[in-house]
């Protein structure tokens, strides 16, 4: 039987995906671990356990004393944040994944899994349906943290036969989370800003656009991606994926169908430079291939979904 560890299990995505790992595995399998101690209010569903990823003696105690068979590796900072610690960024996002991978090598876990982002592709990567391969070149913290995690994944699998799965994530949308500190988080705070009837402060330009992902979809593609069978997993640094492009002027419009007295403002700062360096689109075709991915959402999809929704979730 399966015995799932949750790294960073109160993030954004962290908190969504544990509870559909709850639903599959069984709540007494699944351990939902944070930094935080008042982040075991989140998870009622399934075991929580304060942990500092950082803490590699009680890391190893976990995973041995636990039995755990898989690990979620979800702990980071993200790309805004890291551009304004950069040393901490690239020593939390580096020194845990390879705490993470050497402990996976030693107790021969299952799976592992560790997110990647677009923010592995710099200013001179194509653009327009950004290809698997490419040239990279990133030019934020969180970028080179992702592009040199890639690579110890693939050399994790090649050399020690860890099996270890990836997912290079657009910007990822969703109700049940406050924003965490990303350069695409613009598209959860404006929803939250159009229900409290709050004019919409926009951090970048208004055609600035981005692949995104709504959240359901994106726990999907993870959860696809780890019940594949492995030999369908050809990439072993992290796959391309998307499910669709729109700039936050489009966002807008698709509020206004809903609330048509919405406003909004741009006022492009420090992370516009950052979006800029990112693909406008994504070629995602090897995921759909090999494990046979499909999003579920669009724009406007999305956005009736999260109006609906958003105003009766309780933080």
């Amino acid at each position: 039987m399966e015995k799932i560890l949750v790294i960073g299990a109160a993030g954004q995505l962290g908190s969504e995906l544990t509870r559909s790992l709850a639903d599959q595995f069984g709540a007494e399998q699944v351990i939902a671990t944070d930094l935080n101690e008042s982040a075991q209010a989140k998870f009622d569903f399934c075991r929580f356990q304060v942990l500092n990823v950082m803490d590699k003696d009680g890391l190893r105690n976990l995973v041995k004393n636990e039995k755990i068979t898989q690990i979620y590796h979800l702990a980071a900072v993200l790309s805004a944040v890291g551009e304004k610690k950069p040393l901490f960024a690239w020593e939390l996002n580096m020194e845990s994944l390879l705490h993470v991978l050497e402990l996976a090598k030693e107790f021969k876990l299952n799976k592992v899994y560790w997110p990647s982002s677009i923010a592995v592709f710099g200013p001179n990567t194509p653009k327009i349906n950004t290809p698997q391969y490419c040239v990279k070149e990133p030019n934020t913290v969180y970028g080179i943290s992702k592009q040199a995690g890639e690579r110890w994944c693939e050399y994790y699998f090649q050399k020690f036969n860890v099996d270890v799965r990836s997912l290079r994530y657009p910007g990822l949308i969703g109700y049940k989370s406050l924003p965490g500190g990303g350069t695409t988080d613009y598209a959860v705070d404006i929803y939250h800003k159009a229900l409290a009837g709050e004019k919409f402060d926009c951090f970048l330009r208004e055609d600035s656009s981005l692949p995104m992902m709504y959240m359901p979809d994106a726990i999907k593609a993870t959860l696809d991606l780890m019940n594949a069978p492995s030999e369908s997993v050809k990439i072993r640094s992290s796959y391309n994926l998307a499910a669709m492009n729109f700039t936050p002027k489009e966002s807008y419009e698709s509020i206004l169908k809903h609330i048509p007295d919405f406003k909004i403002e741009y006022n492009p700062d420090f992370r516009q430079s950052i979006a800029d360096s990112w693909p406008d689109s994504i070629d995602d075709s090897c995921a759909r291939k090999d494990w046979g991915w499909k999003h579920d959402y669009d724009l406007d999809a999305m956005t009736k979904d999260i109006l609906e929704n958003l105003p009766n979730f309780k933080f």
